[in-house]
């Protein structure tokens, strides 16, 4: 079921936004500040490509340690995330769960927008695990 869900998701809308999040990380990469954004939007590129199975996580709660993304940096950093290309991103996640939500079929796609919505605005010190 989860194969079904992520290649009807794929087809119709995670790629589009998949390549946004593609696009955002190659532009933080141009510079050499932008590349912890960088590194955080091909991981969540990646989970917005196949998303059904998996889901964002804490990685403090992976490690079961703290690191520079996940203390006092990392949440400087989701503040620059967010006023610089966080909100683009996060609004086009939610624009496309309202799209999702139109349909009875879309919901599950909606659902999963919404959570990358979640994963948009913080994505520093977060990383993907598959779902057991």
């Amino acid at each position: 079921m989860t194969l079904i869900g992520n290649l009807i998701w794929f087809i119709f809308g995670g790629f589009l936004m998949g390549v946004g999040w593609f696009v955002t990380g190659l532009i933080c990469f141009v510079s050499i500040v932008g590349i912890p954004w960088g590194r955080a939007c091909f991981m969540l590129g990646g989970f917005c490509l196949w998303p059904f199975g998996r889901e964002v996580v804490s990685r403090r709660s992976v490690t079961g340690r703290d690191d520079i993304g996940t203390g006092p940096l990392g949440f400087v950093g989701n503040v620059v995330w967010f006023l610089v290309a966080g909100i683009w991103l996060a609004l086009g996640h939610l624009f496309s769960a309202v799209l999702c939500f139109i349909t009875i079929i879309g919901i599950p796609f909606g659902l999963q927008h919404l959570k990358l919505v979640a994963a948009t605005l913080a994505p520093i010190g977060k990383t993907v695990v598959e779902v057991r």
